[in-house]
């Protein structure tokens, strides 16, 4: 089930070249369960045609203030009546303006005026427009009566020049959107992770790794993040973008990771190694590219790394631990001492040939109770469910 499943949005689109990416944005809101209706403004439409929102919608986009399909004519109030959020994207210069002084010129404007739900806006304009005085004032007025802006993005823009004022990209837009309906159980906590692989080197070319691809360590701080905390996320060697709102620190090796998540441990709240970090590291590591020798394979001697959620269990202010353990078979007095031994609070478990390469999951739970099994379903939807039971434990433990 996706995070929006059942979500109702209005998806105003005014006119500007970022307009290509709110086709992409439909259909990432749909594949999260939401249900769109378009809104668009006359300069909208001449970059990208109606046509084309009402295709990847399913639904009759709406341009006009005066549209007769309306029973009472009056679009502007029928659309947000049953909507649960009103988003724009993107949401020009000349739309901030008209939003913040309340002006309603035309269906988008007028529809934003009129609504009582929330409503959020990812601008998109050159970036000397962006940092424009009147742009200022603007938005500062639109986040003093509560609208959330996201964004923008500094990167390469469609007049040539690099700078502030691009567009969110569509995934980041998706969270920032599911991160509002999410509750926000962690508010005010800060949640260090780790997620991915390590890789050992055996020298400056080859490593020892694992399978890990770290989508449920990133899904894991996404949810955290959608839920409130500040999260802070070590990550192995993966190709999965930094989700939206999370401070990513990158590593390679497990000595690395020990590192990082040491420097940072006794500052948090809540610890979750979610890392596949490697057990051993090559002790004889060449810091030249080893060569066939004979056909004989080198004689590589394995030292152990560092137990990251031991150690991190052990400091005189430890943050609450829970930790991650990936198996090729589930059993209870094996997890139940590997939870006592490492000194987790919690111990998810799951198993490594159902879990690793793949975007489902299934995990038990393992505490003071015993085993039990928390469900299976995508990682992210896993996550959300992981992040309200770690939330529901850690405040019994506080209380």
């Amino acid at each position: 089930m996706g995070s929006l499943h059942a979500k109702r949005i209005v998806l105003g689109i005014s006119g500007g070249i970022a307009c290509y990416k709110s086709a992409e944005l439909i259909r990432r809101l749909m594949d999260e369960g939401a249900t769109i209706d378009v809104v668009m403004t006359q300069s909208a439409c001449q970059f990208v045609s109606p046509v084309t929102f009402q295709a990847l919608s399913g639904r009759p986009v709406y341009t006009d203030l005066w549209d007769s399909r309306a029973p009472n004519n009056m679009a502007h109030i029928n659309l947000t009546r049953e909507a649960d959020l009103v988003l724009i994207a993107p949401a020009t210069a000349n739309l901030l303006g008209k939003l913040a002084l309340g002006l309603s010129d035309d269906l988008l404007s007028t529809l934003c005026v009129a609504s009582t739900k929330p409503l959020l806006t990812a601008p998109a304009m050159n970036r000397e427009m962006w940092q424009a005085p009147s742009t200022m004032r603007n938005v500062a007025q639109l986040k003093t009566d509560g609208v959330q802006i996201l964004g923008p993005a500094t990167g390469d823009q469609a007049c040539g020049e690099t700078g502030d004022g691009r567009m969110l990209e569509p995934h980041d837009i998706v969270a920032a959107v599911a991160a509002h309906f999410q509750p926000k159980v962690l508010e005010g906590l800060t949640v260090l992770l780790t997620a991915g692989p390590t890789c050992e080197p055996i020298d400056p070319v080859r490593v020892i790794t694992n399978r890990s691809s770290g989508k449920t360590g990133y899904a894991l701080a996404q949810a955290a993040s959608a839920a409130g905390a500040n999260v802070v996320l070590v990550s192995g060697p993966t190709g999965l973008p930094c989700p939206s709102g999370v401070k990513r620190i990158d590593v390679q090796t497990a000595m690395q990771m020990h590192e990082a998540v040491m420097q940072h441990a006794s500052a948090s709240d809540i610890f979750i190694g979610v890392a596949a970090v490697a057990d051993w590291r090559v002790a004889n590591a060449s810091s030249e590219k080893l060569k066939k020798t004979n056909g004989a394979p080198p004689e590589l001697v394995f030292e152990m790394n560092p137990d990251i959620l031991h150690d991190v269990a052990r400091l005189k202010e430890a943050p609450w631990c829970v930790g991650f353990a990936a198996e090729t078979t589930l059993d209870e007095n094996v997890l139940m001492d590997k939870r006592r031994r490492k000194g987790a609070a919690l111990l998810i478990a799951n198993l490594a040939q159902d879990v690793m390469d793949r975007d489902h999951t299934t995990v038990h739970l393992v505490d003071d109770q015993g085993v039990s099994l928390l469900g299976t379903g995508e990682k992210t939807t896993i996550a959300r469910l992981l992040i309200e039971r770690i939330a529901q434990h850690f405040s019994a433990h506080q209380t």
